[in-house]
């Protein structure tokens, strides 16, 4: 198997600083053109699962930018410890995945407990969210 070559820092930082304007400048579009469109054509109930939807990738981005803040406040190292980082993986689902493997830190307990407090079992429930998701959503 093919190992790609290593991306250059420099390179890496010019794809970063394009892709953070460009999201900068086009989400506000995106998201009130969506809104106005799914209001317009009167399918305000699909909003609910926009909103969701752009939570999730939220979620996403977040737990690869603050990996190792994550990491080093709210997990226990330990042989066991699933890390913070997975770019297709919620915050909520390595909490719920440190949660079964009891290496969540007292602050990971208590994010854990806030969580849950909100939306009961959430950070459990977080880990099969996609496949839940897909086989509702998948034809029979």
């Amino acid at each position: 198997m093919k190992k790609d070559p290593p991306i250059r820092l420099w390179k890496s930082c010019l794809l970063f600083c394009i892709a953070l304007v460009l999201f900068v400048i086009t989400a506000p579009f995106g998201f009130a053109y969506a809104l106005l469109r799914q209001l317009f054509f009167s399918k305000v109930h699909l909003l609910a699962l926009y909103f969701i939807e752009i939570a999730l990738v939220l979620d996403e981005a977040g737990n690869v930018v603050m990996q190792h803040v994550l990491n080093d406040f709210l997990l226990r190292k330990k042989t066991n410890t699933y890390w913070f980082g997975n770019k297709k993986e919620t915050i909520s689902s390595v909490i719920g995945k440190n949660c079964l493997t009891n290496t969540l830190s007292p602050l990971g307990k208590a994010l854990n407990s806030f969580l849950n407090f909100i939306d009961k079992e959430h950070a459990l429930n977080s880990i099969i969210y996609d496949v839940r998701i897909w086989a509702e959503n998948s034809p029979r």
